[in-house]
């Protein structure tokens, strides 16, 4: 473990034998030709490794913040990994088994991956069948698997078979020596979902032991799930109640969904979608000027989804935006932007002004995490380099999610303090995301500590926290798959409150000191700010 990023190099090429996708979307080469192990031995070999790791942690030094921090990391990294291999392998959930073999595919043709390594996409696809047998294996072994675990791979499943071919032919790297190697693994993406009904169904939380684990080793929240949940219920109740009074001083007694709906019916025409994009995030750029340096050396792209990549787009999670490879950044990163479909209407109110700018180009552009993306990538850790890169189902490290999740729905309030940028009605839908992401809260915790079953779960997302219907399944199952995952938001976010107010310099120094961290689990970057003493 010896160098200037030992430990850090050390666990991520740990990390990297059993997650190679992964390196793919980091842009680390050495991997593109290779796919996730799932074969019987898999998961004593990760725990070798766990064990090796954990002994290099003894003498691993923390005499800078890159070092303090990758050690932070990566022993609460280790701890959850070891934890999961008892009670929830990935292994056991055949969603992992299909996003992993899909993105493996899709994420060498995306532009970040350019120039395309056409031998690697090859190998990848030839060893694809192999992999999915292997999945079906260890998925007799463990013989259950939560339904809605299984409802997401089957329609993985279909879109992955419909993807290698229809839509994969008329990507512009097609060869012609893919064909059969393409049907093979469409086949075995079909094989796949037919083995699926066979299981048993599985309950999907993981308990409050494994989320308290989660809270505290990688997101350093020490309170406990009930705790947390206290303080998500206050503000969801009171985010309530001044919605509607707002609503009403501000729209002469209206109330706020009907505001809400009318902000929502607000949309370019069909000619003027992009150049929306682009104006709101040049506006939001602009209006950040003296709150945070934003990142305006690495540009982002807009151009339209081609049509190969429809179909995986709406069935897998595909991203508008993902986090640039930050070993392999390039000169820019591209947003998708979905073109028309032959339901005119419907597109439009998808592709409304508020969205565009609350959502693309603050949240996910501009100075969200466009921004903090850009800044991670110079960050002193190595692992808070490449913590929040966005891979097959998440990101890389869920213990830089707080960061980079409150850092991107913190953004959203930051352009409160730029005069004029938000209108009432953008200000009123900006609290109901907040309201939102504290009802996350509350699912994730009560559904993982099983005080509310799925059915409880679903029904409060769409009948009190409003979440649109077709929404909250999906929302649920990626709740359920992931542990941890969407409490971090509203938490991220009210952990930067809490130091904004402790900070003893300038708005604009915090904010840069913050982002120059990267991905860093929060609680260390307030242990750094207080080291160096920035707060008080």
């Amino acid at each position: 473990m010896s160098g200037p990023d030992g430990l850090g190099q050390a666990f991520l090429d740990h990390h990297l034998a059993f997650h190679p996708v992964d390196a793919s979307f980091m842009g680390i080469g050495g991997y593109d030709h290779l796919l996730p192990r799932a074969d019987s031995s898999v998961a004593a070999d990760e725990r070798r490794g766990i064990a090796r790791l954990r002994v290099g942690l003894q003498d691993a030094p923390e005499d800078s913040p890159g070092h303090r921090i990758d050690k932070r990391i990566v022993v609460g990294e280790l701890a959850c990994a070891d934890a999961a291999l008892d009670g929830r392998p990935r292994c056991n959930n055949p969603a992992w088994f299909t996003g992993e073999a899909a993105f493996a595919l899709i994420g060498l043709l995306l532009p970040q991956s350019a120039p395309i390594d056409l031998a690697a996409f090859a190998a990848r696809l030839l060893a694809l069948p192999d992999f999915l047998a292997d999945g079906r294996q260890r998925l007799r072994e463990a013989g259950a698997a939560p339904v809605g675990w299984c409802d997401r791979a089957a329609r993985e499943c279909r879109a992955m078979s419909r993807f290698l071919t229809a839509d994969l032919p008329r990507h512009p790297a097609w060869r012609s020596e893919w064909l059969l190697p393409a049907k093979a693994a469409a086949a075995s993406f079909e094989a796949f979902a037919d083995m699926l009904p066979s299981l048993g169904d599985a309950d999907p939380a993981a308990g409050r032991t494994r989320l308290a684990q989660i809270m505290a080793a990688l997101h350093g929240l020490e309170q406990g799930p009930e705790a947390l949940a206290a303080a998500a219920q206050a503000a969801f109740d009171r985010l309530g109640d001044e919605l509607e009074a707002d609503a009403a001083r501000s729209f002469h007694g209206r109330r706020c969904q009907d505001v809400l709906d009318e902000l929502a019916a607000l949309h370019p025409d069909a000619d003027g979608v992009m150049a929306c994009y682009r104006q709101s995030n040049a506006a939001a750029l602009d209006a950040a000027r003296g709150l945070v340096t934003p990142a305006t050396q690495y540009g982002l792209d807009y151009r339209l989804l081609p049509e190969a990549m429809l179909g995986v787009a709406e069935d897998l999670y595909f991203l508008s935006y993902r986090s640039p490879p930050a070993m392999r950044p390039g000169a820019g990163s591209v947003y998708w932007v979905t073109p028309r479909g032959p339901d005119l209407d419907a597109y439009l109110r998808q592709q409304n002004h508020a969205t565009i700018k609350l959502i693309h180009a603050v949240h996910h552009g501009s100075i969200g995490h466009h921004t903090h993306n850009t800044r991670a990538r110079a960050a002193d850790s190595l692992l808070a380099r490449i913590a929040g890169t966005d891979c097959a189902s998440g990101i890389a490290l869920l213990s830089g999610g707080m960061a980079v999740e409150g850092w991107a729905c913190y953004a959203e309030d930051l352009l409160m303090e730029a005069p004029g940028f938000y209108s009432d009605a953008e200000r009123l839908a900006l609290k109901q995301y907040e309201r939102r992401n504290a009802a996350s809260v509350l699912v994730d915790i009560r559904l993982h500590c099983g005080l509310w079953s799925q059915q409880e779960a679903e029904r409060f997302y769409r009948d009190e926290a409003g979440f649109a219907p077709a929404r909250v399944h999906n929302e649920l199952v990626r709740n359920s798959m992931f542990p941890g995952s969407r409490l971090m938001y509203w938490a991220g976010v009210e952990a930067i409150r809490a130091l904004r107010a402790r900070w003893t310099g300038t708005t604009l120094e915090f904010y840069d000191t913050l982002l120059s961290y990267g991905h860093s689990p929060v609680s260390t970057i307030e242990a750094e700010m207080a080291r160096a003493g920035r707060i008080t």
